[in-house]
């Protein structure tokens, strides 16, 4: 008979490798369901039999709150990294190498994750402690800060001793999440996904962090006692990969310099189709034995070096601060900046995020900035530059009254940003309609900014259900629109009526009610109808949906205004139920995984075909993947499918497939 040991052994083993499947191979092992359900049956083991919880469970990643963080002096030193900036700098670098360890030197790369670096402690295969690089000699203890980063094995697959370094990140895409959310709830905004990983890591109240997207690769270790111990640094990498850390799939073994020049040069290309923020190379001697020989400096390992990407932050003058009214009434300050070429392209606007930031960074029309692209797609002003014309430029200060119709800005409790709240703001009336017609809520295609704003002119629309109103004729008034056009225009509009309930909720603009609430509500509740008649303790019950949420969603459709325009929009014809049933069973019982950039659709629209042919998508590939649909520069999943024997589909053989079905 199976003891209660052997059941929270077994239990825990099974999560701990759930995790790493998911988080490290991104490869789920168990469905949401069967994960949920181990971990509520091993927390409650755990609560009934408390002197058998271990710091290596998995629920002792939920998190505590700290009074501070307690110095640590790290027992191997972690020294900083000289730079190179150009082959020239490689090629003497590399030449230093060989002198000393003879030619012909293997070398490893990895790409330099822009985060924040660590140090994690594990004895007999357990971890016990993390800290921070700090000066490299003191560091601050944040084990439980790191325990919630489930990217971090608690317990590693074999029961060594170790100290592994590694890099804490925030994915692009969590990044931009994170500000979009912060910005709504009127906090903080981020500069870049480092400061956002940093911010969030050294959280004194680890809930907090738990709650933020983080992850983690490793770079390096220090083994103690180890039978057999690496004799390079790529074998010690393999080694740290298969004791259940995550390695960065990119790190490539190299015969010569010329070989890790082509590296460098690759990923400089490559580097922004990553969902992490990578500012160069580290490249290493391979050989451990030529590591020790070669030592270090006072401050750098002369065995490494990191060869910096060209810059993506430039200066230019600030011309102007335009004011923009968004869907939801928050007036938002553009920089409009002297046109400068950054990172491939001219930019002419950049982002200040709401006015404490402006402040902040004391920015006034006429000072030259530094801006640069956070996360490497949106530009914005990170700072001001120090010149003698800054203190004689007057303090920039912020609107009273709204640009666009003069109503009186108001601020809202715990928020930074200022907000118009007229119902009758031209630009936030447009705003809304131009969100209405957008691909993330009910995508109706010919319908832009200008022909929008061509309609609000003419009086022919003042809110989105005007839309539904319009006639061909009206649409051939506008200036510039021929019969062809008109017609587009039209039928674009009446197909969007099929729009399912997701889409709609996202196009109600319905306050801290995102794309990604819509979908959970449409999961939840089948018609407009069943939202409407559920209570606030129904809505919140939906796991991710918060009371804020909730209480968000109750007043939306109990606002008279709102329930008004419900039922125009039910007369004119929508009535959007909750996800449709695919078209056919073509695809069915097949999974795909989407990969790279698609010349004829989004990937979006190539996923929303495969479902309504009954197959699925997935975002990882695995054994259980039947294709692979690889666009331009596909990344690390197409190599992945290439290793399993996945079929690899071109966009052309896509569309050759499904070509009688759509």
């Amino acid at each position: 008979m199976e003891s209660v040991l052997d059941r929270i052994n077994f239990l825990k083993d099974e999560i701990n490798k759930s995790n790493y499947k998911y988080y490290v191979e991104e490869n789920p092992y168990l469905s949401d369901f069967e994960y949920d359900k181990l971990f509520a049956e091993l927390k409650e083991l755990e609560d009934k039999y408390p002197l058998l919880k271990t710091p290596d469970s998995p629920t002792q990643r939920v998190g505590s709150v700290s009074e501070k963080f307690f110095p640590h002096t790290h027992k191997y030193r972690l020294y900083s990294l000289d730079n190179t900036y150009n082959e020239e700098e490689l090629t003497k670098w590399y030449e230093r190498v060989t002198k000393e360890c003879g030619d012909n030197i293997d070398l490893v790369c990895e790409l330099k994750i822009d985060g924040l670096a660590i140090a994690l402690t594990y004895e007999n295969g357990i971890f016990v402690r993390g800290v921070t690089r700090g000066d490299g000699v003191t560091g601050e203890d944040i084990t439980p800060n790191l325990k919630t980063i489930k990217a971090i094995p608690l317990k590693l697959f074999e029961p060594v001793n170790v100290e592994v370094r590694g890099e804490i990140y925030m994915p692009k895409t969590s990044f931009e999440k994170l500000n979009e959310e912060n910005l709504e709830k009127g906090e903080k905004v981020f500069a870049n996904p480092r400061n956002a990983a940093s911010g969030s890591i050294r959280q004194l109240d680890s809930t907090i962090t738990a709650k933020r997207d983080l992850s983690i690769f490793v770079y390096s270790s220090v083994f103690e006692n180890v039978p057999n111990p690496p004799k390079t640094h790529y074998e010690g990498m393999m080694y740290l990969k298969k004791l259940g850390f995550k390695v960065n799939p990119n790190i490539r073994l190299c015969k010569n310099m010329e070989e890790a020049i082509d590296y460098c040069k690759e990923w400089d290309t490559l580097r922004s189709g990553l969902n992490y923020a990578t500012d160069g190379v580290v490249i290493k001697v391979n050989s451990l034995a030529c590591q020790q020989d070669l030592g270090f400096t006072s401050r750098a390992p002369k065995w490494a070096t990191a060869f910096k990407f060209p810059p993506e932050e430039v200066t230019t003058k600030l011309l102007d601060i335009e004011l923009n009214i968004g869907k939801s009434g928050a007036v938002t300050p553009v920089a409009i900046l002297e046109p400068v070429l950054l990172a491939g392209s001219t930019v002419a606007r950049a982002s200040l995020h709401n006015f404490d930031e402006i402040k902040r960074l004391d920015v006034r029309i006429g000072d030259t900035v530094l801006i640069k692209k956070a996360a490497e797609i949106i530009p914005k002003v990170i700072k001001v530059m120090d010149t003698p014309e800054h203190n004689s430029l007057p303090e920039y200060i912020p609107p009273e009254r709204c640009p666009a119709c003069d109503s009186l800005l108001v601020t809202r409790e715990n928020e930074v940003n200022l907000y118009c709240e007229s119902k009758n703001c031209s630009q936030q009336i447009t705003a809304k309609i131009e969100f209405w017609v957008s691909k993330d809520a009910m995508d109706i295609d010919y319908i832009g900014p200008s022909v929008i704003q061509q309609l609000y002119e003419n009086r022919f629309i003042s809110t989105p259900v005007d839309l539904y109103r319009l006639t061909m004729q009206d649409f051939m008034q506008l200036e510039g629109i021929k019969e062809k056009s008109a017609y587009n225009m039209y039928t674009s509009i009446q197909s969007s009526k099929t729009r399912p309930l997701n889409r709609f909720l996202t196009a109600l603009t319905i306050r801290h009610i995102g794309k990604e609430t819509a979908e959970l509500l449409a999961e939840r509740f089948a018609t407009i109808d069943d939202i409407k008649n559920a209570d606030i303790e129904t809505i919140s019950d939906i796991n991710g949906v918060g009371i804020k949420m909730a209480e968000s969603v109750y007043e939306f459709f109990h606002d008279e205004h709102n329930i008004h325009m419900l039922e125009e929009l039910k007369k004119l014809g929508l009535n959007p139920v909750s996800k449709a049933l695919p078209q056919s069973d073509k695809l069915s019982g097949q999974i795909f995984v989407l990969t790279g950039t698609l010349q004829n659709m989004t990937r979006d629209e190539a996923s929303e075909l495969i479902k309504k042919l009954g197959g699925k998508t997935s975002s990882s590939v695995s054994k259980k993947t039947t294709y692979v649909l690889a666009g331009e520069n596909a990344g690390t999943k197409l190599d992945k499918a290439k290793d399993l024997g996945v079929i690899i589909l071109t966009e052309n053989e896509f569309l050759e497939m499904i070509k009688e079905d759509v």
